[in-house]
Order: structure tokens, then C-alpha cells, then sequence
């Protein structure tokens, strides 16, 4: 069995970096030989197909399976119908232009991944994952896995919802030029013009986070290192993207990804990003003092006659506000 536990006193070892919000981020992230065995692994090294159903059968014949995932259908006849033109659609979120497909490997063959795979889901790894953002190992369950990307992947600038306690992405991609394609995940902050939406879901922790426009971001960084590392635990400001735009006939992009998850999380109330544009004018930009001063209190009253499902929450928070 090959021992992978060095990649904890890796993650162990990593300084928490603030910016562009608090993570951790380690190059080089496996040693040289286990790094190029897994890459080599037939099930991750697929690549040079002629179409979209060779492609396919392969990924399924390698033991992947579509799953549900953000930014993604899993119909495979309705994303080959789809990327046969690649239409404008709007159908995964509407600060969004496209969608795409994610496959998982479920259960690998080749030693080496069988083996990572153990240790993603051990005890040890967990609990230093955890630790490393001071979650409780008792309050939240994993999943991970070794996923393919297909082209036309997007989710729009988001923070991740409430329900996540920890993500990490790790690039394993098998194509040599794998860094210059144009599919990886960028890490953004605010425009200064759309900070109060921080602090909106700050203030109103009863509703979850949501996918906000492109044009409302602007990228800090983009994760495009082969055998790297990000991980971090959601907040408000935890802002990232991808928009995968290559041809995943040469090769795909594949990542060994997990999450952690709170368990018996109450479900939140959703806001879309169209509800939570405020104009200039109601900001009040010539006063620089009021927008130090803008409580999340005063960003829900002026968007609250555009939700419906504010109605009621808002005239508890007015009458509690009347009686202070």
C-alpha cells in the first residue's frame, strides 16, 4: 500500500493566506513519482478521442459516472445535443451563459489511486483537514473524489453555500499543457461597487449564499498550476469561478476534489443575485461615510420590496427595531 500520509504534515505545515480570502495553497502538493504515477493511471491519462461518444464510452468503460454537480447536467444526450452548437443558455443559473458535465471515478483499478482513495476517506486525513480550519470532526461528514470536467463547465463568481464547512481542489491534470488551457478556477474579490453584498450575507446568516454576475467580480488568481492545492473553508468573501472553454477530446480537466459538509443543517432560504442589486443613487456614493457606516439592516429594507420572501421576516426585524 502506498503511503500518502506525508501529505498531511504538508497541509499540516501550509500558512493560512488572506488573500484574496483566508486558504491554503501548496505547489508540488505530491512528490514527483506519485504525482506522475497518478497521472499516468489509465483511468486519469484518457485522451485523443475523435468525438464526444468515443470520449464517453471510455469514461464510462474506466469506471466514471455523471453526477449531479453544480454548473452541470448529467444527460449525456442532452450536453452532446447541446455541445454539438453550444447555444447561450441559462439553464444552471442565469449569471451563468453555459453548462457542463462532471464525472466522477467511482471505484478505481489501478493501485495507486485505489490507495489515494483510501486515503482521502481516512480518519487521519480528515480530522487534519478539519483542524487545519478549526471544524469540529464530530459536525461534518466528507465527500471526494476524482472528477473530469467537460467543456462548457460554468459557475458564475459564489462563495459556496452555508451547508459547506471546507473544499479543496487539487489538479491532476494529464495533458502536458494542461497550465495553458482554458479551464481552471479563478479566486476573485467584490468590486468595490458590490461589497455590501458581503455584507448582506453576513448580516443574514437565515439566507443562504448565492452565484452572482461575472461583471460583479474581479479575478485575483487563477489556480492553473498542474499538482496544486487549494483548500479553504467558506465565508463571505471566499469568491470563486470557472468557465471551462478547451476541447476535452485531447484530454480533461480532472481534479481530486472533496468537500466537507455540516451535518444536520437546517435549509436556508434562497436569494438570487437580481434581488440583491442596489443602484448608485440608493447607495448615496457622494457620502464615503455612509457606505462605512451601511448596515445589513439598511441593504434588506431597500431591497426588501423586491423579495417576496422577505415580507414577513422584515416587519419581525422593524418591530423588534421599534422597541430597542
Amino acid at each position: 500500500m502506498k503511503n500518502f500520509f506525508y501529505l498531511i504534515e504538508k497541509i499540516n505545515n501550509a500558512k493560512i493566506v488572506e488573500y484574496p480570502f483566508s486558504h491554503i495553497y501548496i505547489e508540488n502538493f505530491f512528490n514527483d513519482l506519485d504525482f506522475q504515477n497518478i497521472v499516468e493511471a489509465d483511468s486519469i491519462n484518457t485522451r485523443n478521442f475523435k468525438n464526444n461518444n468515443e470520449m464517453f464510452n471510455s469514461l464510462f468503460d474506466h469506471g466514471y459516472k455523471t453526477i449531479d454537480f453544480p454548473g452541470c447536467i448529467s444527460d449525456v444526450n442532452e450536453y452532446c445535443d447541446w455541445h454539438e452548437n453550444k447555444i447561450t443558455s441559462k439553464k444552471m443559473n442565469t449569471a451563468c451563459e453555459s453548462f457542463g458535465m462532471t464525472l466522477r471515478l467511482m471505484e478505481p483499478q489501478s493501485e495507486i489511486l485505489v490507495d489515494l482513495k483510501n486515503f482521502i476517506e481516512s480518519k487521519e486525513f480528515n480530522e487534519a483537514i478539519a483542524k487545519k480550519f478549526n471544524i469540529s470532526r464530530n459536525s461534518v461528514y466528507s465527500d471526494h473524489g476524482i472528477q473530469k470536467y467537460l467543456d462548457g463547465y460554468e459557475i458564475s463568481p459564489h462563495p459556496d453555500i452555508r451547508k459547506k464547512a471546507l473544499t479543496y481542489m487539487i489538479n491532476i491534470n494529464p495533458h502536458s499543457s494542461s497550465e495553458s488551457l482554458n479551464h481552471h478556477t479563478e479566486y476573485l474579490t467584490l468590486k468595490k461597487e458590490y461589497k455590501y453584498v458581503e455584507s448582506f450575507w453576513e448580516g443574514n446568516q437565515e439566507f443562504d449564499r448565492c452565484w452572482i454576475p461575472w461583471e460583479w467580480a474581479e479575478s485575483k488568481f487563477v489556480q492553473n498550476q498542474n499538482n496544486s492545492l487549494v483548500m479553504f473553508s467558506p465565508s463571505n468573501n471566499s469568491i470563486h469561478a470557472i468557465k471551462a472553454l478547451y476541447n476535452h477530446l485531447h484530454s480533461q480537466r480532472t481534479q481530486l476534489y472533496g468537500n466537507l459538509w455540516y451535518e444536520n443543517f437546517e435549509s436556508l432560504q434562497n436569494v438570487e443575485w437580481e434581488n440583491l442589486i442596489i443602484s448608485p443613487s440608493e447607495l448615496n456614493p457622494s457620502s464615503k461615510k455612509y457606505l462605512s457606516r451601511l448596515r445589513p439592516f439598511s441593504i434588506l429594507q431597500k431591497i426588501k420590496s423586491k423579495i417576496n420572501i422577505f415580507s414577513n421576516k422584515t416587519k419581525n426585524y422593524s418591530d423588534v427595531r421599534n422597541r430597542k
